[in-house]
């Protein structure tokens, strides 16, 4: 970080005015008036957000909705985004795949200049006093020590820490024992060494969103019709799409793989595409490289196209959900995988891999099919399958949508929140029934944390 840059913490305001009773149509009214009874006590509460980009990404996704509607429902919630250079997107960038149990190489400067100088920077004439706090994943995880914030601290993962590098998860472990609770996606994704309680929220939607309205096939092919002309696409063939950021983790070499092997049978008339929509954060430098890995892949191929940072973007996605035969989302690390909740919402079958928060939502046979991420045949014979049966994958895309309904929509998310934060002012005395250890915060507050772990220049 270079000394005459001065990085700092910022909030941000969503643009996005909502009412409550705008979610009547999709959780009907008993489910908005339970919410309502459940949040007049927190009127005036304090509910703050941080976390490390306001752009693209599943956190600064749901934050969007879930601000304006908790400030709908009278909850004062605000959102806070870290500042950071090159260097610190990098090595948090590092953190988050050693995290999740990749080995990479990592330097002491890293850790100490580009990670916590930049914390300190951010938090700097900071001072933030809140009922309830959530920091998101690790990029803001150093900030509880800075004396930033009064009030219940918690770290909020969204990503598998269950089999982690020992190095970065020692590093973080001290200031995550000092929160006062922890919330993960799913109980497998748990760290050892946790001394604090800790709770499973899953991410939702927001049915609101532009791309998560339902066109029907004249309205999307309408969305779509400039970016088919430009990729001289012809819309009576079939698609299969693909979407999320570029990143080594999504597997996106893999589709391409299934794909080539579904179309050396030469058996679809018209023939498919294989389409896919993805975007760069941020703060993840190294989606650059992979889209660069992929071009290669399919260099001259004009069946398969690979779109990046698109114009209109939620409006593309939505159509393009819609229109699809099938989405295809085979991620060998998946904190929970919203995209797989927005295709499922616009009834379109999901080939999702067994891992991670997809196998919350993929029920394997009824709301999409399963796969090993790495079964390149089983890929594209689910691919095949949903292309030739048309009445099964209706069937199949119906009880998707209704699976998201009832359990994956933003109010189910604040509602979790909202329990959490009654809980932690004492306006419910009982724990809430997400919990999933043993702990409650009386019972470790005055808990010995374990203590630092310094590394060496070795």
């Amino acid at each position: 970080m270079q000394a005459n840059t001065r990085m700092t913490l910022t909030e941000y305001i969503p643009d996005y005015k909502i009412k409550p009773e705008d979610y009547i149509p999709f959780i009907g009214k008993k489910r908005l008036d339970e919410l309502k009874k459940l949040t007049l006590p927190l009127r005036g509460k304090g509910w703050v957000n941080v976390n490390s980009t306001s752009v693209g990404g599943g956190v600064a996704e749901i934050l969007k909705g879930a601000i304006p509607l908790a400030r709908s429902l009278g909850v004062d919630a605000n959102w806070y985004v870290i500042k950071g250079s090159d260097n610190f997107f990098s090595v948090t960038k590092k953190f988050h795949n050693m995290l999740q149990g990749v080995d990479q190489p990592i330097r002491l400067e890293e850790i100490f200049e580009a990670y916590l100088d930049t914390i300190d920077e951010n938090t700097r004439n900071m001072f933030i006093a809140s009922d309830l706090v959530m920091i998101h994943d690790p990029q803001p995880a150093a900030m509880v020590m800075n004396g930033v914030f009064f009030g219940n601290v918690l770290w909020r993962c969204h990503i598998d820490t269950s089999s982690p590098n020992n190095i970065i998860w020692r590093f973080l472990l001290p200031y995550i024992n000092q929160c006062a609770g922890a919330v993960f996606t799913m109980p497998e994704f748990m760290g050892s060494g946790l001394h604090i309680p800790v709770y499973q929220i899953t991410p939702c939607i927001d049915p609101l969103y532009e791309k998560n309205q339902h066109y029907s096939d004249s309205e999307a092919l309408d969305v779509l019709g400039p970016l088919f002309n430009a990729h001289n696409i012809d819309p009576g063939r079939p698609i299969l799409a693909a979407i999320s950021r570029y990143d080594i983790h999504k597997n996106q070499a893999t589709i391409i793989k299934a794909f080539k092997q579904l179309r050396r049978k030469k058996k679809h008339n018209p023939p498919p595409y294989l389409i896919f929509l993805g975007y760069t954060d941020e703060d993840d430098p190294e989606g650059g490289e992979m889209l660069r890995k992929l071009q290669d892949m399919t260099m001259d191929d004009r069946d398969i196209h690979l779109w990046v940072n698109v114009e209109n973007n939620d409006r593309v996605l939505g159509a393009l959900m819609h229109l699809a035969k099938a989405f295809i989302h085979v991620s060998t690390r998946e904190g929970f995988g919203l995209v797989v909740t927005e295709a499922m919402w616009q009834s379109t079958p999901v080939i999702g891999s067994n891992v991670g928060g997809i196998k919350l939502q993929v029920i394997d046979g009824e709301t999409g099919y399963l796969v090993d991420p790495l079964d390149v045949t089983a890929i594209a014979r689910y691919m095949d399958r949903l292309l030739e049966n048309t009445e099964e994958a209706v069937t199949i895309g119906k009880k998707a949508q209704k699976y998201v309904r009832d359990n994956f929509l933003l109010p189910e998310l604040i509602r979790r929140y909202f329990i959490l934060l009654r809980y932690y002012t004492h306006i419910d005395i009982k724990t809430p029934d997400f919990r999933l250890n043993d702990l409650t915060y009386n019972e470790v507050i005055n808990t010995i944390r374990p203590r630092p772990i310094y590394l060496s220049n070795d």
